[in-house]
């Protein structure tokens, strides 16, 4: 992601230094939670601030329905949790287009593969933690999913051993648990363990039960080739893998699957480094196209929203391609990521206006 002029936020990319507050550090242990337990614990917290609950949540009535899956075509955004000359907002302010918010950013502590988390209250002008865990409930119940995303472009979170894996997977389900987040978002940009990462994963999404999502946000040399590190972890939890959101910014020239050499801010860097993924493992539904919200917001790489759009209509259609066509379509691909929902806000909402309903519009 990245952090632009006032810190250059690339989406990571260049960041302003997170708030870092450790938690103590107990395990938890806990049994997978149904859907069910957590759409309760969602009408409490809005209950608690004040907002409609329905009457099926009542204590002695019926099962509250399941919160809404992941759509099949999704918009991911990341909200950012500091103020880096974007537009600050609540979660409550982000916009409706999104249908994955992840939280930027859960910060390391000081012991290894351990994260935690803290409000920049202070910095949100005033947010509070209480309304805060609010918002978060209230997207739930709009049928959004809200995850924490770990890492970024100074984040300094390792998971290298078995140790800091299983402290990764513990400290991440709770704050799961404190929260009240659907998942995580793996945004390591300062290298990646395949293997305990893997094992890290596995075992947030055992406690997590079945309506866990797992993201990832890779850059793209990260993906360029299946023996690469992220690449491995993600066809290695491909069987939990929502949706990977690789950063096609802040980018060299890249390999397409053809062979051939691509540059950022086109139409054919988008759709032949996708297709790598597409043809590398990746169920096209775990493929989504990351892109910065406005040109501060990405040291390079930004592209207007219709070629973003063109890029969607390409992979799923075989339309309005470049000079890259692939050999074959892929209609299930999931959709689109941008950094940031906040960089989208002070661009007058330019870019979720436009690749929202296009990405709900796919086939």
């Amino acid at each position: 992601m990245v952090w632009t002029s006032l810190y250059v936020q690339r989406w990571p990319p260049f960041r302003t230094a997170p708030h870092i507050s450790p938690h103590g550090g107990h395990a938890v242990h806990r049994k997978a939670r149904p859907r069910t337990l957590k759409t309760l614990a969602v009408a409490g917290v809005l209950a608690v601030a004040g907002l409609a609950v329905p009457a099926a949540n009542a204590a002695n009535g019926p099962a509250p329905a399941a919160a809404a899956a992941v759509p099949a075509h999704a918009v991911t955004g990341y909200w950012q949790n500091f103020d880096n000359g974007a537009t600050v907002q609540t979660l409550a302010e982000v916009q409706d287009d999104y249908d994955i918010i992840a939280v930027a950013f859960a910060d390391a502590t000081g012991t290894p593969g351990q994260v935690d988390f803290t409000l920049d209250s202070a910095g949100l002008g005033g947010y509070t933690d209480e309304q805060f865990r609010a918002d978060v409930a209230a997207k739930q119940a709009a049928g959004k999913s809200v995850v924490i995303s770990i890492g970024g472009e100074k984040g300094t979170v390792s998971v290298n051993s078995e140790a800091s894996a299983n402290a990764f997977a513990t400290s991440v389900s709770a704050l799961m648990d404190e929260y009240g987040f659907d998942g995580v978002d793996i945004d390591l940009e300062n290298g990646l363990n395949s293997t305990y990462m893997t094992q890290a994963l596995k075992s947030i999404a055992g406690q997590a039960g079945p309506d866990f999502v797992l993201t990832m946000a890779p850059q793209t040399i990260d993906m360029q080739s299946t023996s690469n590190e992220y690449f491995k972890t993600a066809l290695a939890v491909k069987d939990i893998l929502t949706v990977v959101n690789m950063q096609y910014y802040n980018s060299g020239s890249m390999l397409g699957c053809d062979g051939q050499v691509y540059s950022q801010g086109t139409v054919d860097f988008l759709t032949a480094l996708a297709c790598v993924q597409l043809e590398g493992g990746l169920d096209p539904s775990q493929v989504g196209l990351g892109l910065p919200a406005s040109p501060s917001a990405a040291g390079g790489g930004y592209v207007d929203p219709g070629v973003v759009n063109d890029a969607l209509d390409c992979l799923t259609k075989g339309t309005n391609c470049g000079s890259f066509k692939p050999s074959r379509t892929y209609p299930g691909l999931r959709g689109a990521m941008t950094w940031s929902t906040n960089w989208d806000a002070s661009n007058g909402d330019a870019w979720s206006d436009a690749v929202g309903p296009h990405v709900h519009g796919l086939p």
